[in-house]
C-alpha cells in the first residue's frame, strides 16, 4: 500500500486559510474597498475636468494649509479607524518640494498610527465597559484576528482594507508585540507601491 505523502507547512497553511474562509474574506473586502476607491477617483476626475485640475487643487492645499496640519490630520486618521484615504495624501506629496521625503514621512506616520491603534486596543482591555462595548461592535474583527493573526495584519497593511481596525483588534486580543511590529511594517511597502503608481499617473 502506497504511503501517504506528508503535506508541507505551506500546504497545511493554505488548507487552513481556505477552510476558515481567509481567501473569501480578502476577496469580499477587496471588492468592498474597490467601490469607494472608484467613487473617489470618479469624483476627482469630475473635479479635474470641470472645476480645477487635480494638480492645481493639490497645489492649492500645499499653499493654503501648513504641512504640520496635513501630517497631523493624516496621523490622526491613521491612528483612529483610518477614515481618510491615504492615496489623497500620497498624491499631495507629489506637489511638494520634497516628494520622496514627504512620502517616506507618510509611510512612517501610517505605521506609527497602526502602532497607536494596537496599544489603544490593549489599553481598552483595562476599561471593562468600553472593552465590552467594543468587543460587541468589533466581534467579527476580533474573531478574524484570532483565526488569522499576523496574516490579517499583513493584508490590512498592504491592501486597501481597514489597517487601523486590524491593528485595534490585534491589540484587543493581545497579539504578540514583536510579531505585530514585524507584520505592521509591511505598511511601508504599500506607500512605496502606491506612491510609484500615483506619481506615474500625475506625471
Amino acid at each position: 500500500m502506497q504511503k501517504q505523502q506528508k503535506k508541507s507547512r505551506a500546504q497545511l497553511l493554505h488548507q487552513y486559510y481556505k477552510y476558515t474562509g481567509f481567501y473569501a474574506f480578502i476577496w469580499n473586502n477587496t471588492k468592498k474597498a474597490i467601490m469607494p476607491l472608484l467613487l473617489i477617483i470618479g469624483a476627482l476626475l469630475i473635479v479635474n475636468y470641470r472645476v480645477m485640475s487635480i494638480s492645481e487643487m493639490l497645489l492649492y492645499v500645499t499653499q493654503n494649509f501648513s504641512k504640520t496640519f496635513i501630517f497631523s490630520l493624516f496621523f490622526a486618521s491613521e491612528s483612529f479607524l483610518g477614515l481618510l484615504p491615504p492615496d489623497i495624501f500620497i498624491a499631495w506629496t507629489k506637489t511638494t518640494e520634497h516628494p520622496l521625503l514627504y512620502l517616506s514621512l507618510l509611510a512612517v506616520l501610517s505605521y506609527l498610527g497602526g502602532v497607536v491603534s494596537y496599544y489603544y486596543g490593549r489599553t481598552l482591555l483595562l476599561i471593562p465597559k468600553i472593552n465590552d462595548y467594543l468587543e460587541g461592535r468589533m466581534s467579527k474583527h476580533i474573531r478574524n484576528m484570532q483565526k488569522w493573526g499576523g496574516f490579517l495584519i499583513a493584508v490590512g497593511a498592504l491592501l486597501p482594507l481597514p489597517f487601523a481596525m486590524a491593528c485595534l483588534a490585534a491589540g484587543m486580543i493581545k497579539f504578540p508585540q514583536r510579531q505585530f511590529f514585524a507584520f505592521a511594517a509591511l505598511r511601508i511597502f504599500r506607500f512605496v507601491i502606491y506612491g510609484f503608481a500615483i506619481y506615474s499617473a500625475l506625471s
